[in-house]
């Protein structure tokens, strides 16, 4: 029986895995060693006695009563707190699906490819802060990580049987989020509730807004040149509202190999979960001559700065990434609760990277999750001086 465990478990990354889950079995075929989640803990619970699983952990030390209260009877052990979630991913298992959501998810994923299994990264904070240094533990204990972001999943797809070095270009594309057509005065004035609905995808709160700002294709592209090892300006982005075409890889004969799909994240993360097969999934198909026509265009760089600060964060290298990451998430947490404006976290991501780098603090390349855990914390700080001074401004 395979063992499975699911980092995020009650978020919508860790939904659509348990639907698969149980879709295709359930504790009759998988053996759930770990589910963990946030505040949600009757859901976690819940989740937790359908798939029986052997542990469940709350990221929150003081939602571990009603934990224990919903599990009891069950046989699942609870725990709770940051250091429990990390210890939890010591817990050897076959298949790990990594999609806590930020910074946060770096060390369980990093400790959990020390069994050897698989780890479907979603994650993607996880290469861009640290990405020499998880592709190394991988290769030392020989995991696996198989990409569930639905862009690298579609380039993934693609590069089956074919060779990286004829590789031209890879194409990430984007729908360009809530605001993809607003007059471009207007987002300054955007709030938290119009960038957290998106015209697509159905995803979590934090990474909606991120489409919105496009905070998230910047950070794919890291994720991009760290997954694929290609060269920062062969990764390239389009806009591409109707969201079904997931990635495009141009090869050096002229010939292009597209991925399309239902905006669906189910579809990257069955093939995670069934890789190297094809399982059924239970996903949308294309219908192509009902749709009849999709559109592209290029993204505006005076609508979306992310897009070039990720190109400079690429260029610099370094340390650099996990700096932006830190910043970018400092900054999304101020516009949420209302400190900042939309078109102000940019502003502050890019003082952050320019304050840090002027000190020589990135150059170096990660030694350890040490160094990239004290940039994190490091930009953080920062983010919120910068924060602080443009509230007193």
């Amino acid at each position: 029986m395979r063992s499975v465990s699911v980092f995020g478990a009650t978020g919508s990354i860790g939904e659509s895995t348990f639907d698969l889950l149980m879709g295709q079995g359930g504790r009759e075929r998988y053996r759930t060693v770990v589910l963990t989640g946030g505040r949600n803990v009757a859901r976690l619970a819940e989740m937790a006695r359908a798939l029986g699983a052997e542990l469940a952990v709350t990221a929150h030390d003081e939602c571990l009563p009603a934990l224990r209260a919903a599990l009891a009877g069950s046989g699942t052990a609870a725990a709770a707190g940051r250091s429990a979630i990390v210890e939890a991913a010591d817990r050897p298992a076959d298949w790990t699906m990594s999609s806590i959501v930020g910074a946060a998810g770096l060390v369980p994923g990093f400790r959990a490819l020390s069994h050897g299994g698989t780890l479907a990264l979603a994650n993607k904070e996880s290469l861009v802060t640290a990405g020499p240094l998880l592709m190394a533990q991988a290769r030392r204990h020989g995991a696996r990580i198989l990409p569930v972001d639905s862009e690298h999943s579609a380039v993934f797809q693609a590069l089956v049987g074919e060779d990286m070095a004829t590789v031209e270009h890879i194409t990430i594309t984007a729908s360009g989020g809530a605001f993809r057509d607003w007059p471009l005065e207007r987002l300054a004035r955007a709030t938290v509730s119009e960038a957290s609905t998106h015209p697509n995808w159905a995803m979590g709160q934090r990474i909606t807004i991120d489409s919105a700002s496009m905070f998230n294709k910047a950070l794919e592209m890291i994720e991009a040149r760290e997954f694929f090892a290609i060269e920062p300006e062969r990764i390239e982005v389009l806009v591409h509202p109707e969201s079904l075409v997931h990635a495009l890889v141009g090869f050096r004969d002229g010939g292009v190999i597209a991925h399309l799909g239902a905006p669906d994240m189910r579809h990257a993360i069955g093939y995670a979960l069934n890789w190297p097969d094809r399982a059924h999934l239970p996903v949308a198909r294309l219908d192509l001559a009902r749709i009849g026509a999709l559109t592209f265009r290029a993204p505006d760089p005076s609508r979306y700065p992310a897009l070039r600060l990720a190109r400079e964060v690429m260029a610099e290298g370094g340390l650099c990434g996990a700096a932006f990451n830190a910043a970018k998430e400092a900054a999304l947490d101020a516009f949420i609760d209302g400190t900042i404006g939309f078109t102000v976290m940019p502003e502050v991501v890019e003082a952050v990277l320019e304050a840090l780098s002027g000190e020589g603090a990135l150059g170096n390349a990660p030694g350890d999750l040490d160094m990239v855990l004290a940039v994190d914390a490091m930009a953080r700080r920062r983010a919120s001086e910068v924060i602080a001074r443009r509230q007193g401004s």
